[in-house]
């Protein structure tokens, strides 16, 4: 058998495969409410109809003013609990793993009804909010804000959480050396809010987390490599049970962009893999079955994460067992019993 289509062990979790559906923003929210509604539901099962090991949904705001628009999706009251279920329950129902991604946009959001925060008042872009620069008190409610995100997840039957702290939302605006110019504990320890989540959700709840980070900012005078790779192992320690590794999306302009290619995100899984021992998740234009079994087999990461190959074909994992002459489990994805 293929390695993509062996079962891994993720945490606490069995996944079928080792597919994975990344976080991909739909922005299909109705009634500027957070709830997800009938198109998620149809979205997302049926990727799990097409057979995705692990299905993250799109970033979900842990407070109002953190979403990315007015039609994303929030687990910040109660009252989205629900909706959330209706989602879980499907996509386990046809035989997927699902987790969900907590996100706070930061200087990033779009939202018409509430102001834009970060840790300092540098904007995105031109066009962007001029963001409030958060103070300390506004920083342990955003924690607290990831905790109860998390709390809500575990309730509405989420597996994992995944804390998003990559492509320039609010996290990742901690982490970057420019943008984050703060003189406190959290601008000389730029990535002491990230870990002080991660350890206050593990304290919180029992849900396995995971951590999506951008490893190069596409600006050499920022972060680096080397930084990300340090940072990972301060996260494994913390007990996150993987990291994904993506890059990008911090600054609205830079004159370091890689080329974007298939794999051009690989080289930086590779490295944190080499650095840790807990999964490591490659994202980024992986087109074809070739491509991500030559990455497991080069261990470059555990599992392979896909975007725009699966939100185009809800049945590419289906195809790829084809490229890969996995016909038994192509029989068994149309002929076994849902639950």
């Amino acid at each position: 058998m293929s390695l993509l289509f062996s079962k891994f062990k993720l945490g606490n979790l069995t996944l079928a495969n080792r597919t994975v559906f990344a976080p991909s923003c739909t922005y299909k929210v109705k009634n500027n409410d957070g709830k997800p509604n009938e198109y998620h539901q149809t979205h997302y099962g049926a990727r799990a109809i097409g057979s995705v090991g692990l299905i993250i949904v799109e970033a979900t705001a842990v407070e109002s003013r953190g979403r990315i628009t007015n039609n994303d999706l929030g687990l910040y009251n109660d009252e989205q609990i629900s909706a959330h279920q209706n989602i879980t329950r499907l996509v386990k129902s046809l035989g997927s793993q699902i987790g969900v991604q907590l996100a706070h946009a930061g200087r990033k959001s779009e939202c018409t009804d509430s102001e834009a925060v970060a840790p300092s008042t540098q904007a995105f872009s031109p066009n962007s909010k001029i963001p409030k620069k958060l103070s300390l008190d506004e920083i342990l409610q955003i924690k607290q804000n990831f905790v109860s995100a998390a709390i809500r997840a575990k309730k509405a039957g989420y597996d994992l959480v995944e804390i998003h702290a990559a492509h320039g939302y609010l996290l990742n605006q901690f982490l970057s050396k420019k943008i984050n110019d703060r003189d406190d504990e959290y601008g000389k320890d730029k990535t002491l809010l990230l870990k002080q989540i991660i350890t206050e959700i593990k304290n919180a709840v029992d849900i396995e987390v995971g951590v999506r980070l951008s490893a190069y900012t596409w600006q050499d005078d920022d972060y680096s490599v080397n930084d990300i790779v340090t940072l990972s192992k301060e996260l494994e320690k913390l007990g996150i049970c993987y990291l994904h590794i993506s890059s990008g999306g911090v600054y609205f302009q830079t004159n370091d962009a890689p080329t974007i290619a298939p794999l051009y995100q690989a080289k930086y899984a590779k490295a944190i893999k080499q650095a840790v021992n807990i999964p490591v998740i490659a994202v980024g234009l992986i087109k074809t079955a070739g491509e991500s079994e030559a990455l497991l087999l080069g261990d470059v990461c555990d599992l392979v994460a896909y975007s725009r190959a699966i939100l185009a074909n809800p049945n590419f994992v289906i195809q790829m067992m084809s490229e890969l002459k996995e016909y038994d489990l192509i029989d068994n994805t149309f002929t076994r019993t849902y639950k």
